[in-house]
């Protein structure tokens, strides 16, 4: 089964307005690493977090060597919920594995991309939501909703994830 590690990012926004049951959308095991977990500390997101972790999700401490690894290429020099994401996509890998990673981290994102993780945001949580038949009209809202409370979205990628909803909805996605 393949392992869907999710970044802090998306669990505060989603969590933050009591929504993390959106991440259930994606096919494979949804695990939050340890030093993710730590990183969400604003209330209601830890609590929500918390109860995601009481049923679909799980949390995991990523070994050391690819966390090491995971830390050179980020260029970072102490262990954090970034290195424990990439470290988990290189665990994954070196098993022959796939892992997915949904994060809101430009540099999160793109460094899994590279190393052939599956790569989404919040945005594209709510987009998947919607193709598993959540409502359109009920995504578009909590697209706002998210981002009225963090996600902090510009008008312009408000109205592209909108319209990614709207073609989601259609079966056009």
């Amino acid at each position: 089964m393949r392992q869907i590690y999710l970044d802090a990012t998306p669990l505060i926004a989603l969590g933050a307005v009591g929504e993390l049951d959106v991440l259930t959308a994606f096919d494979g095991e949804l695990v939050v690493p340890d030093r993710v977990f730590s990183e969400v500390t604003t209330e209601p997101a830890r609590t929500n977090v918390e109860r995601l972790l009481d049923g679909p999700a799980r949390t995991e401490s990523i070994p050391v060597d690819p966390v090491g690894q995971a830390l050179d290429l980020l260029g970072d020099g102490e262990p954090s919920g970034d290195a424990a994401i990439i470290g988990a996509v290189l665990h994954w890998r070196e098993r022959g594995m796939e892992a997915g990673v949904v994060s809101d981290d430009k540099r999160v994102r793109t460094m899994a991309d590279g190393l052939g993780a599956t790569v989404t945001g919040t945005v594209g949580a709510i987009r998947r939501s919607v193709k598993e038949g959540r409502d359109a009209d009920e995504a578009a809202n909590l697209l706002r909703r998210v981002d009225e409370n963090g996600l902090h979205m510009t008008g312009e990628l408000r109205e592209e994830a909108l319209k990614q909803i709207e073609a989601a909805a259609a079966g056009d996605d």
